[in-house]
């Protein structure tokens, strides 16, 4: 019986990238791929985020809490990618908080529109015109790719 040799180090000779990537995938090994985005969909997430709130003027203080909270993911998503350590620690907590304040604002957001004249009872045009009722999902499911990673296996 001859066994196949481990796949560590770089690729073998005509393995090709998207073979091994798809393998790794395949074996629950994803994790240092996720961390990294985790941390580039942090980004963009914080960057829109700053945007809309900054049109609101930052009417709540609770506005600000995704603004202080996407720099530590980003920290902990890049940090997952090159330390196995970080993925398992830092990455988890910033990324429950994260998805956890992505909830919060999911109930803000449902309050804004209730707020308005005629709350929910005239939902066509208060959910156009209130604040975006899905848009905290969106954090939320950032959360969740940090919580994700930090359950997988670190690729070969």
């Amino acid at each position: 019986m001859s066994r196949r040799p481990a796949r560590r180090g770089p690729i073998r000779e005509g393995e090709h990238l998207i073979d091994r990537m798809v393998s790794n995938i395949e074996h629950g090994r994803f994790e240092r791929s996720l961390s990294g985005l985790t941390a580039a969909a942090a980004v963009v997430t914080g960057a829109e985020i700053y945007l809309e709130h900054y049109k609101a003027s930052f009417g709540n203080k609770w506005m600000w809490s995704p603004i202080v909270l996407t720099p530590p993911l980003v920290v902990a998503g890049i940090g997952g990618v090159f330390s196995k350590r970080c993925a398992k620690t830092a990455l988890p907590v910033t990324a429950a908080l994260y998805a956890a304040n992505g909830l919060l604002g999911e109930y803000f957001h449902a309050r804004g529109v209730s707020r308005k004249p005629g709350g929910w009872k005239m939902a066509s045009y208060n959910l156009p015109m209130g604040p975006p009722i899905s848009a905290p999902g969106l954090m939320t499911m950032v959360g969740g790719m940090g919580l994700l990673a930090a359950l997988l296996r670190r690729e070969r």
